[in-house]
C-alpha cells in the first residue's frame, strides 16, 4: 500500500503565462488590500509551491505609506473554466468562514475573480503564509489541540451540510442540509459510491457488501449518536486535513492550515483522514485531539466510527485518483472489517442496551 498520495501537475488548460503576469483585475484587488499608499515602488509575481489541480504564485509588493517603505506578499491560486471558477469561489467561502473562527491559523482570503486578460482564468487572492520548509506537520500537541479548539468555538448550525459545494481536488462534492448526521452521511455516501463505480468500474466485493454496509453498519455506528437522549451538534470542520494542507508558521511556530473544504459535520468526521496509511497526521493526533474534545457518546464506538469515516475519505480519493487502485482497496478492506463486525446492526445493539440505556 502506498504511503503517500500520488503527485499531480497543474491541468494543461492553465497556461504558465497566468503565473508570469499580474492581470489588471488581480492588481486591482492587491491595491485594495493596501489602502492609503503614497506610491507603489515595485510589484512582482513568481510561481510558488505545488498544487495538484491549479497553478499557484506569490505576489510581492513594495510601497510607501506615511513616508515609510513597506513590503508585503500575497498568495494567488489560479484555475480554469466554469469548474475552476466554482472551485476558487468555494474555497474563498470555506476559508472566510474558518478565518472568522481562527484567523491566526488560516490565511485571510481577500478576493476571488476572473482575469480580464484571460476570461477563462479565475483566481483566489489570499494572505501569504510563511511556512517552515521541513515537510513535516506540526506536532500533535500543537495541531490536534488547535483543531479541537476550533471545533469547540463554533459557529453553530441546526443542520448538517452546507449551502455550497466543496471540492476534493477537482471532484465536486455537494452537501445537502439534513436534520440528522445519519441522514447526511447516508445520502452523500451513497452518491459517492455511485460516482466511484462510474470511475473505477463495478466491484463484486463492494456490491456484495453494499447492502449490509448501509442497512447495518451505518445505522449501528451513527444512530446511537442521536437517539436515547444523546445528541451531537453540527460542527464547522476544515474537511481535508491531511499533512499537505498544514504547516508550521516560520516566525511563531503556530500550526497553520489551508485549502479548506468545510461543511457542518460531526466533529469526529474531521479525523477520518487521520486514519489513512499515507497521512503523516495519524493516530497520535487522534489521541491528542480527544484529550481536548472527548469522543461523542457512545464513546466505545469512537474508533469504529473513525474507521467508517475513513472509508468515505478513501471513496473520495478513489474517485479523484482514477488511475490509482490502492484507494479502492482501502474502501473494500474497511467495509469488510465493519460488515463482519456488526452483522446485527442497530437493532442488535439496541436490544443489548436495555430500555433505559438505548
Amino acid at each position: 500500500m502506498a504511503n503517500e498520495q500520488p503527485r499531480q501537475t497543474a491541468p494543461a488548460e492553465i497556461p504558465k503565462k497566468a503565473v508570469e503576469i499580474i492581470d489588471p483585475q488581480v492588481l486591482k484587488e492587491v491595491h485594495a488590500c493596501v489602502p492609503d499608499v503614497e506610491r507603489f515602488e515595485s510589484i512582482s509575481i513568481s510561481s510558488h509551491g505545488e498544487s495538484f489541480w491549479t497553478r499557484t504564485a506569490r505576489i510581492s509588493i513594495s510601497y510607501l505609506r506615511n513616508h515609510v517603505k513597506e513590503d508585503d506578499d500575497f498568495f494567488l491560486k489560479i484555475t480554469y473554466g466554469a469548474e475552476g471558477k466554482e472551485m476558487v469561489e468555494s474555497e474563498f467561502e470555506c476559508v472566510r468562514e474558518l478565518h472568522k473562527l481562527a484567523g491566526s491559523f488560516l490565511p485571510q482570503p481577500f478576493a476571488t475573480g476572473t482575469y480580464s486578460s484571460m476570461p477563462n482564468i479565475h483566481f483566489l487572492l489570499c494572505q501569504f503564509l510563511y511556512i517552515k520548509k521541513d515537510d513535516e506537520p506540526p506536532p500533535p500537541s500543537e495541531l490536534a489541540t488547535t483543531v479541537a479548539k476550533i471545533h469547540q468555538w463554533g459557529p453553530l448550525s441546526s443542520k448538517f451540510g452546507s449551502n455550497f459545494a466543496t471540492f476534493h481536488g477537482n471532484v465536486r462534492v455537494a452537501h445537502p442540509f439534513c436534520e440528522t448526521w445519519e441522514e447526511y452521511f447516508t445520502t452523500t455516501t451513497r452518491t459517492l459510491f455511485d460516482r466511484e463505480r462510474s470511475v473505477q468500474g463495478p466491484s463484486k466485493e463492494i456490491e456484495r457488501m453494499i447492502e449490509p454496509f448501509f442497512k447495518k453498519v451505518i445505522p449501528r455506528l451513527l444512530r446511537p449518536l442521536e437517539t436515547g437522549g444523546r445528541s451531537i451538534t453540527p460542527c464547522l470542520i476544515h474537511g481535508d486535513l491531511w499533512h499537505g494542507n498544514v504547516g508550521t508558521d516560520k516566525y511563531t511556530d503556530k500550526p497553520l492550515m489551508f485549502d479548506a473544504a468545510c461543511f457542518f459535520a460531526h466533529n469526529e468526521y474531521e479525523l477520518g483522514v487521520w486514519r489513512q496509511p499515507w497521512n503523516k497526521i495519524n493516530s497520535a493526533y487522534r489521541k491528542e485531539y480527544h484529550h481536548y474534545f472527548p469522543p461523542s457518546e457512545p464513546a466505545e464506538d469512537c474508533d469504529n466510527r473513525n474507521a467508517l469515516y475513513a472509508i468515505r475519505v478513501s471513496l473520495l480519493d478513489s474517485i479523484l485518483y482514477r488511475n490509482e487502485k490502492q484507494y479502492r482497496e482501502l474502501v473494500i478492506s474497511g467495509m469488510r472489517e465493519l460488515v463482519e463486525k456488526f452483522p446485527g446492526g442497530f437493532e442488535e445493539w439496541e436490544a443489548s442496551q436495555g430500555p433505559d440505556q438505548a
